[in-house]
Formats: structure tokens, sequence, C-alpha cells
């Protein structure tokens, strides 16, 4: 008979556990890891209102995907074009940022399947004699070991041709040049700590799922137990 057990800290760590999940993954997907110097768009695009030149823009490039302009469509609410730069998994711009994909590919796909997992804790805090929680825990540890790891490699691809085009002769391998960082890698960053925070708080929850009152409650024969 399955035990419906809702606790305050069990609650959390599943919510925290799916936000951390979709925060990683929406950054891996979004193209605003570098934000390039402006562009006025360049001789090829119409003038602007009155004869003047283009409203300049930022550019942004992510690992696999960019934003630019849409040369014919400057005029428009929505004048930017955004999408994969690379077509195959060997025409992203650095050896250091394919290497980066892999292991934050990895750790966002660990992530994805500890936030299905901890949707079921609620009613299943065991398999084999093995508590969910720990292993969850566990699993968003390594997850976050590989998170630090693409995280530290992505700064060294800034010396790439393609960050070089975007952000100016002077980036190099950790240096960004002319670019700012963008609030995905901002994000990556905060989603990594927020996973170790998830790991350590998964045995919190793991604690208070297990403690005497909830097992009092099962002996009483509740099928539905809440506690704060």
């Amino acid at each position: 008979m399955c035990h419906v057990i809702v606790t305050c800290r069990s609650m959390l760590w599943t919510l925290l556990s799916i936000v951390v999940a979709f925060a990683e993954l929406i950054a891996f997907m979004s193209a605003d890891w570098l934000v390039g110097k402006a562009r006025s768009g360049g001789g090829a695009e119409p003038a602007g209102p009155g004869g003047g030149s283009p409203e300049p823009y930022h550019p942004t490039l992510g690992i696999y995907a960019r934003c630019i302009r849409n040369p014919g469509m400057q005029h428009f609410q929505r004048d930017t074009l955004c999408g994969p730069y690379a077509e195959s998994f060997g025409e992203i711009a650095s050896g250091f940022w394919q290497a980066t994909a892999i292991f934050l590919a990895v750790g966002i796909f660990i992530l994805c399947m500890v936030a299905l997992v901890s949707v079921f804790t609620m009613c299943v805090q065991s398999i084999m004699k093995k508590s969910i929680f720990n292993v969850c825990g566990l699993l968003q540890g390594i997850a976050g070991l590989f998170l630090i790891l693409g995280l530290i490699l992505y700064p060294a691809g800034w010396g790439c041709q393609k960050a070089i085009d975007y952000c100016g002769h002077y980036a190099s391998a950790y240096k960004p040049g002319d670019c700012s960082l963008g609030w995905a890698f901002y994000t990556a960053i905060g989603g990594t700590v927020l996973t170790f925070i998830c790991a350590v708080f998964s045995a919190q929850a793991e604690i208070a799922t297990s403690s005497d009152k909830v097992q009092e409650e099962i002996e009483e024969g509740k099928n539905l137990i809440c506690l704060l």
C-alpha cells in the first residue's frame, strides 16, 4: 500500500530539484552566454529612419547557438535571428565548448532524471532498502561535478575564431575581450550552486520522511501523512 508522505523539507527538495533541472536546461539551450560588442548592422543594411545609421545592437553567442540581427528586418519588432550556428556536434566552434556541451548534457540529464523521480518520493521512499532521497542526493552531487567541469572548460574556448568574431581580437582563453557575460552563464552557475544545495538538502528530506512521527502515523493506518 502506498503511504503518501508530504513534509515541508521533502516538498521543498522536490521543488528545488525541478527548478534546478529546468534552469540548467534553459541556460544550456540559450544563446546568451556571451554578449558581443555593439554593432551598427553593417553597410549592407538599409539606413534607419531619416537616413540615419541603423541602431546598434549586441549579438549574442552560446555554446552552439547565436542571435544576430536579420539584415532585412531591422525596422520590425522582432529583428533578430536566433538559432544554432552548428548543424552538427563537430561544428561547435571550440573543442573546449564541445567538452562543455558533453559535461553539461550529462549533468542536465542526471538532474532531469532526479527531478522526475523526486515527484514520486511522496509515495515511494525506498527501493531495494535504499533511500531514494539519499540516492538522488548522491546523483545530484555527481551532476554538480559534471556541471562544474563544463563551466570551467567553457571560458577556455573564448580564444576560438567564433568568439573572436563576436568579442574582438583581444578575446582569448578566460578573457572575453569586448564581450560581457550573458544571463545564461550566470544562470548555469546559480543552477550549479543550487544543485549542491539540493544534494545536501536531500538528507534533510530523508530525515523528515523517516521520523518517528511519520512511523506513528503509518502504524495508525493513515495513507496520507502531511507534516510541517
